[in-house]
């Protein structure tokens, strides 16, 4: 990051920009169209200015100050003029691409707080299926997205089974397995003794009538009752009684274990557990909140939210495939795919690697985004490069805690960012001749769009390390 000027920031411009206007509201909009950027870069529109400012006027002493802007991360104007589209802003641009491009960002500052995200569509004995994925997937991204901001981030649960292991060693999934020397067992059984001495946890009845129970249970807990008695919110209405096994003590111990060594390594008291699951296992997770809560009254206990994702369609329900199954027809297409565009492909470890990493990379955009589409050399700085920490930041927030259990995670947005990068930087490469005719007053601009597209592939390379991706050499 650069010292003195600091790194120039969207967030930063507009929030000078308003200040400017001696308005704290957002008036001030970002223009990103091909279009619009070959004469402004920001606009107050006339709707906003009519409001602000008597007949829509804006004083000269305001005017002066819009362009004489200055600060930390500030953009410097070039001009501003009054428009019939309302106010409009251009930048000093060439001072922007020297900012932004003349050294490298540094790594993003410590941020206090830690996050434990779990993952309950490990926990079962088989491999996952394609509808575990997006949460799991997610969660990864996630975790990517956290430590990218300095936030300390532990993953739950540890990998057990071998199944497991290799479907995520395929997909290129960063979990953590589990290791010796647990302290679960000791945690499970001073669970154990919180239900003996809970007032919401009652024996299980046998006997003649009764349904008969499944094995390994140990009692049952009232959970109605607790939810009333404390006031919480955002419960599914139909949650009653769960009947408390040992494998549910062991999820809460591990989670617990997670915690402890949240708070134990330096990171502070100020975080927050989010489980990270599909709509399916969403009532299941909601027991389990709950039953921790009721067992283990803590503070860290109220910092549970749920990030629910929506349902994996498949196109013949009737048979269902495993994530290896997945895996492997996406992995055949992609090869099918590379001989239609090359002819027969040399069978040799680098093919394989780039296959592998392509199949990944399918699977990730397919499960994790969106796909869509826009358009120019400020417009790849002015719509990438600039913003992109703001991205990596948007798409790492997890929101403030409320009455309510559920949470959003906008982590779509840095595969959409990619996409749309891939989109404008194939039109741009397309366009532009970067090495030029080896004339020597072209040097300059040569050198110029080379370390243009130097940032623009570090942005790829973060982007994509986000998302668990290696760069490729050849596709």
């Amino acid at each position: 990051m650069e010292t003195g000027e600091g790194r120039p920031g969207v967030a930063a411009t507009l929030r000078a920009l308003n200040g400017a206007l001696g308005r704290p509201a957002g008036l001030w909009v970002k223009e990103s169209g091909a279009r619009n950027l070959r004469h402004r870069d920001f606009l107050a529109p006339r709707a906003a200015l009519s409001a602000a400012f008597p007949g829509g006027q804006v004083p000269a002493g305001v005017m002066a100050g819009v362009e004489s802007l200055a600060g930390p991360g500030v953009l410097a104007v070039r001009g501003c003029q009054e428009t019939p589209a309302g106010l409009a802003v251009q930048l000093r641009r060439p001072e922007a691409f020297r900012r932004l491009l003349g050294s490298p960002a540094g790594p993003a500052e410590p941020r206090a707080g830690w996050v434990v995200l779990h993952c309950p569509a490990l926990r079962g004995p088989a491999a996952p299926r394609p509808r575990h994925l997006r949460a799991l997937l997610l969660a990864e991204h996630l975790a990517q997205l956290l430590r990218a901001q300095g936030v300390g981030v532990r993953l739950v649960p540890a990998l057990a089974e071998e199944g497991s292991r290799e479907v995520l060693r395929q997909l290129r999934i960063d979990w953590p397995s589990s290791s010796g020397g647990s302290a679960l067992p000791d945690a499970v059984s001073a669970l154990k003794q919180a239900l003996g001495r809970s007032p919401f946890a009652a024996a299980c009845e046998q006997g003649p009538g009764t349904a008969v129970l499944p094995e390994g249970v140990i009692c049952k807990v009232h959970l109605k009752s607790f939810v009333e008695q404390q006031g919480l919110v955002g419960y599914d209405p139909n949650l009653d009684v769960v009947l408390v096994t040992e494998g549910k003590l062991w999820s809460l111990a591990e989670l617990q274990q997670a915690v402890l060594q949240c708070t134990a390594g330096g990171q502070g008291s100020c975080g927050s557990i989010v489980h990270v699951v599909n709509c399916e296992e969403e009532f299941q997770q909601q027991q389990l909140d709950l039953l921790w809560r009721i067992l283990d009254p803590g503070a860290h206990t109220g910092l549970q939210k749920h990030l629910v994702c929506g349902p994996v369609k498949v196109t013949n329900p009737s048979s269902p495939i495993g994530a290896d199954q997945y895996f492997q027809l996406r992995k055949r297409q992609m090869y099918e795919a590379s001989v239609m565009k090359y002819g027969e492909l040399a069978q040799d470890e680098a093919w394989t690697e780039v296959i592998d990493t392509l199949t990944v990379a399918t699977i990730r955009f397919e499960m994790l985004s969106t796909a869509h589409r826009s358009q120019g050399e400020w417009l790849l700085l002015f719509n990438y490069l600039l913003p992109f920490p703001e991205v990596l930041q948007q798409a790492a927030q997890l929101p403030a805690p409320t009455k309510g259990i559920q949470i959003t995670a906008n982590t779509e947005t840095v595969c959409k960012f990619l996409i749309q990068l891939s989109m404008d930087f194939s039109s741009y490469y397309n366009r532009v001749h970067v090495l030029g005719e080896p004339f020597p007053h072209l040097f300059e601009q040569m050198f110029a769009r080379l370390r243009l597209l130097g940032a623009v592939r570090d942005v790829f390379h973060s982007a994509l390390a986000t998302l668990n991706l290696p760069p490729l050499s050849q596709i």
